[in-house]
């Protein structure tokens, strides 16, 4: 990836066009910690990296919301930390991290520590903070959603100085550094912010100014494009060249080896699903299907596909999706530059 020298003024619009990786296609696992244990968590990350993949998450929930109050799901910071350090060469990264768990410096320095665990490995997804068990039962404020944008906003400024100037003041709304220092820096130069979620007023707004990769659920093609407008104005706002943001989707899929064995297995996965999780299913069916089904994505600038998995691992789909459909849709893009 390119060197980006950051704003220290507070303009984030002041940084170059970054292109992160080129434009080549990456693949890779939103893997969630909902396993119940420790050694399945370890045992998907060790098995991504070997089949291939490029980049692999965790999620940064206390109590999801979608699967009830009893759900398993081990605390996010320390896990990553616990995972990065079984890997070599895989991405690895935070998707997303709530402006509401943690105070911007603890995380800044968080995530710094576990930089260096991965070798410069890191990518941090932050996000405004969504529906989660937890506020209620630990008692953690959850405040409206203007306020949790505004927060979103001072992290992002705050990790960016942080991690790269030598002592910062900062004076936010809801944050203040007084000659704040972080050492060690993270051991990339200039680590990976992944802005996540869909709001086309405030928060693809602070993807323009602060983003180096823009995240978002699978929808439709006709809805991403409404987004991706959206982006594109947001720059021309704060004079950001949008060829430095690189696009990510996270999506499901059901792969199958035939097509006519796609219903049966698609009710054994689905059963019991929440709503919410069966909307971000783009694909049913045979890898080929499932490259058609990507391919509109490609062509609407998307460069990052981060296949959810959800307990129990479906590893039909997980092997299939790197072995089959990844190369297919890495041609498919190569001969689009052409």
């Amino acid at each position: 990836m390119d060197a980006v020298s950051p704003a220290h003024d507070g303009h984030a619009h002041t940084l170059p066009p970054t292109r992160l990786y080129g434009d080549a296609l990456r693949f890779g696992i939103h893997s969630g910690q909902l396993h119940g244990s420790y050694e399945i968590c370890r045992d998907l990350w060790r098995r991504a990296e070997q089949l291939g993949y490029d980049w692999i998450s965790l999620i940064d929930h206390l109590r999801p919301h979608l699967y009830g109050p009893d759900q398993p799901c081990f605390e996010g910071m320390t896990l990553l930390a616990a995972l990065a350090a079984q890997t070599e060469r895989i991405r690895c990264a935070m998707l997303v991290t709530g402006a509401m768990w943690r105070h911007p410096a603890v995380t800044a320095a968080a995530m710094a520590t576990i930089d260096h665990v991965c070798d410069g490995r890191l990518e941090v997804g932050l996000g405004a903070g969504g529906p989660d068990l937890a506020y209620e039962q630990y008692g953690i404020p959850f405040p409206a959603a203007g306020e949790r944008m505004d927060r979103l906003e001072e992290t992002c400024e705050i990790l960016r100085r942080l991690w790269t100037e030598p002592e910062t003041t900062f004076e936010g709304r809801h944050f203040r550094l007084d000659r704040a220092r972080l050492a060690p820096k993270p051991r990339q130069a200039h680590v990976p912010l992944v802005v996540g979620g869909s709001g086309v007023r405030r928060t693809l707004r602070t993807a323009a100014r602060h983003a180096d990769i823009w995240n978002t659920l699978a929808t439709t093609t006709e809805d991403y494009g409404r987004q991706l407008a959206a982006l594109r104005g947001h720059c021309v706002d704060v004079g950001r060249d949008e060829a430095g943001i690189r696009r990510s989707i996270t999506f499901r899929a059901v792969l199958v080896e035939r097509a006519s064995g796609v219903d049966a297995r698609s009710a054994e996965l689905l059963r019991g699903a929440p709503d919410e999780v069966r909307a971000e299913y783009l694909s049913f069916g045979t890898p080929e299907q499932c490259v058609a089904d990507l391919k509109p994505y490609v062509d609407l600038g998307v460069r990052d596909f981060l296949l959810a998995v959800k307990p129990p691992i479906d590893w039909q789909t997980v092997e299939l999706m790197i072995m089959r459909v990844a190369p297919a849709l890495r041609e498919y893009a190569s001969l689009r530059e052409v």
